[in-house]
Parts: structure tokens; sequence; C-alpha cells
């Protein structure tokens, strides 16, 4: 994410790059992972070291569910119509008692927290990324916020490209929308 393209702030991109990698954790349809992705604590630590999240940890089998729990209703954010999101986006930031404050910590400059670095991790997690979906929703870019376009996959991505023109997830769908083509031309001839 270059900072000269950016469509959002630094932490709302992060944020929503790092809710789309949350949700596809979950056992899903592209071939290739149809298992849990966050089977173990271990599997947890790895996913919270990878998309650099601070605060505390208890690191059990209650956070891990927490975690797990918080994938299906961030799915839905995801994909519903503007006045369902709305709702749902609102709904998190009141649980969680959301209280928007800028903070400056690890090397990023000032960004948006919403709550405190005591939180419970999946508090933490919902509430980054309704403070993300907030921005999509205020900047009139949901349609950023997709599915994967091949067939055997669901996905979600945000769409960060300056022309909109991202349609495949990370897992490899666009490589394999490719080859498949190819073979459909070259049989064609």
């Amino acid at each position: 994410m270059s900072g000269v393209n950016m469509v959002f702030a630094h932490d709302t991109e992060t944020s929503l790059a790092t809710a789309a990698a949350l949700v596809n954790t979950a056992p899903g349809s592209p071939p290739g992972r149809p298992e849990e992705q966050l089977a173990s604590v271990g599997d947890l630590d790895a996913f919270v070291e990878e998309w650099d999240y601070t605060g505390s940890r208890t690191r059990d089998e209650d956070e891990l569910r927490a975690v797990r729990a918080l994938r299906p209703e961030l799915r839905r954010l995801w994909t519903a119509a503007e006045d369902e999101q709305v709702a749902g986006v609102n709904a998190l930031l009141a649980r969680a008692g959301a209280l928007p404050q800028l903070v400056r910590h690890d090397g990023w400059d000032w960004h948006l927290h919403a709550t405190t670095p005591e939180a419970p991790l999946a508090q933490r997690m919902a509430v980054e990324a309704a403070m993300a979906l907030v921005d999509v929703v205020r900047a009139g870019e949901r349609s950023r916020l997709r599915t994967c376009a091949a067939d055997d996959c669901d996905d979600v991505l945000v769409d960060l490209s300056r022309n909109r023109s991202r349609r495949f997830c990370e897992g490899g769908c666009g490589n394999r929308a490719a080859v498949a083509a190819y073979r459909a031309r070259s049989a064609d001839r």
C-alpha cells in the first residue's frame, strides 16, 4: 500500500486488509483452503503477529473462540446493504463502548484507536474493522468491499486499486482464472 495512491488513511487501509484476512481464515471455498486457518492459539498468535496487533492477549481457547466468532459478523457487514452495514457497524461500536482517540505507537504516526490496549483481542479487532468500515461508508466507497469473482471462492477482499479493478482474492484465484481462460482459448483454436 503505497502512500501516493492511498484511497483511505493508512490505518483504515490496514484495518480493512486485516479484517478481510481475518474473515478469510474461516473454513471456506477456495480450493486448497477448505480447513480452519485459526485451528489453534498458535495459529491466532501467528495471525496477530503477521497483522501487527498490539495490546493485551490472553492466549487461550476463550480468546481464540471469540476471534473465530467475530468472522461471520464481519463477513455479513462486508457484504451487507448500506443500511444493514451501518446498523451493524454502529452495533459493534456501541457493544465495545468505542471511544475514538488519536494515538501514536510502534512506529505508526497518529492514527485512531477506539478501544484501550487492555480490551480483549476480539473486541479490538471488531472495533478496528468497524472504524475502517465507517470510513468506507462515509467516503461512499462501499463498492471497494467485494467477494472474490472466482466461481468456487467466497473470500472477501478490499479493492484499493486506483481504477477499482481488483476482482480476485489473495488465494490464487486470479491465477487459476487466468490459466482456465488460457486453456479455454487454446481449446478453441
